[in-house]
């Protein structure tokens, strides 16, 4: 636990501040760090000494030849988990040191402490992200899942909703983000983790349609905390592993197909335009060519906002900032020149059908 990295970082922290040479010495006596690079790597008889009492070791000028590759100075145990993991050394006089001895070691211990859980939850994020990565593969391992799941000590119980936040920009580290994300899930589990730079993924476990939503409102207003822009698409429930990579792909078509200042796109409300897009593209354009003509072309906005209102008259033409008798005035015309009734449900869903696959052709171009 006690690594070159974090010792050059104590000896360094402590030395200017103490005007004091500092040695870290690991589990073998091997001096690791010091304010003397000459001392790198010498064997330290005193800590040798100081590992085997499990107590510290005050050296006087008049002790110095007695411990090989020791200096007068104070010498004391580095504990972590119940164990002595290496000495700090303090080189001079004993007798002036005082309490400084006790403050470093302090210090020592609790820098260490926290490297541990720094590393840990790193371990834990990499796990996770392996996990998610591998439930993303069109041919996940179930064996490579399970040993991941088995390391977490958890399971990952049913339903399952996953939700995609697309991030443009941002200046805040992947970890930051992942765990006030965590945060806000209390007893519910999920799976957390960034697949690309700016995607984060989140697999909701064991939550109901009506939590996923209190949380989906969790999770943008604390987006908004971190004044990120994003995006978030959301799948709709599944019950097995196998269903991950398709949901995730949902979610991508979610994005796609759906507005782009819209900021939070459920699948299911996109879904019958979305059935649209994964049809043969050859049976989809001769429906379309069959259905759309000039004048569909040209009133293919009104069409748009007419179905967006439900076929509601005056909130359409309030959205569209036009007079209700010229949106009647062009729903006959539709009506007139192709013999479809934007008011009739077949003929209304039969053009709103060539105007999703229209807009299909669209973004492929």
């Amino acid at each position: 636990m006690l690594t070159r990295a974090i010792a050059k970082t104590i000896v360094l922290e402590t030395s200017n501040r103490l005007n004091r040479n500092i040695n870290i010495m690991n589990e073998q006596g091997v001096i690791i760090a010091s304010g003397n690079m000459e001392r790198i790597d010498q064997i330290h008889e005193g800590a040798l000494e100081v590992i085997k009492s499990k107590a510290p070791l005050s050296i006087s000028s008049d002790e110095e030849g007695k411990w090989r590759g020791a200096q007068p100075g104070l010498n004391l145990p580095i504990s972590f988990q119940n164990q002595v993991v290496g000495v700090i050394g303090i080189t001079g006089n004993p007798e002036e040191m005082g309490d400084v001895g006790g403050l470093v070691k302090m210090a020592t211990e609790l820098m260490i402490k926290q490297e541990f859980i720094a590393r840990q939850l790193e371990w834990k994020q990499r796990t996770k992200e392996m996990i998610v990565e591998e439930l993303l593969k069109p041919v996940p391992s179930y064996e490579q899942i399970e040993r991941g799941l088995e390391l977490l000590d958890t399971k990952l119980p049913t339903p399952f909703t996953i939700v995609i936040i697309h991030m443009s920009e941002r200046s805040i580290p992947n970890q930051t983000i992942v765990e006030r994300i965590e945060n806000l899930f209390n007893d519910n589990y999920a799976l957390v983790g960034f697949i690309n730079v700016n995607r984060l993924f989140i697999g909701l476990c064991g939550v109901d349609e009506y939590n996923v939503k209190k949380l989906i409102k969790r999770i943008s207003l604390e987006m908004h905390h971190l004044s990120l822009p994003f995006r978030m698409g959301i799948s709709n429930p599944f019950s097995t592993l196998e269903g991950f990579s398709q949901s995730y792909d949902d979610c991508e078509l979610a994005f796609e197909i759906s507005d782009s200042n819209k900021k939070i796109v459920f699948f299911e409300d996109v879904e019958p335009q979305a059935i649209l897009y994964q049809i043969n593209e050859n049976v989809a354009e001769r429906f379309k060519n069959r259905v759309i003509n000039k004048t569909l072309s040209k009133y293919s906005d009104t069409l748009s906002f007419l179905f967006k209102n439900n076929l509601n008259i005056q909130q359409t033409s309030e959205d569209m900032y036009i007079h209700r008798n010229t949106l009647i005035y062009r729903i006959n015309k539709i009506k007139q020149d192709t013999g479809y009734d934007p008011r009739e449900f077949k003929d209304a869903l039969t053009l709103q059908m060539a105007i999703w696959i229209h807009q299909r052709s669209n973004t492929k171009e």
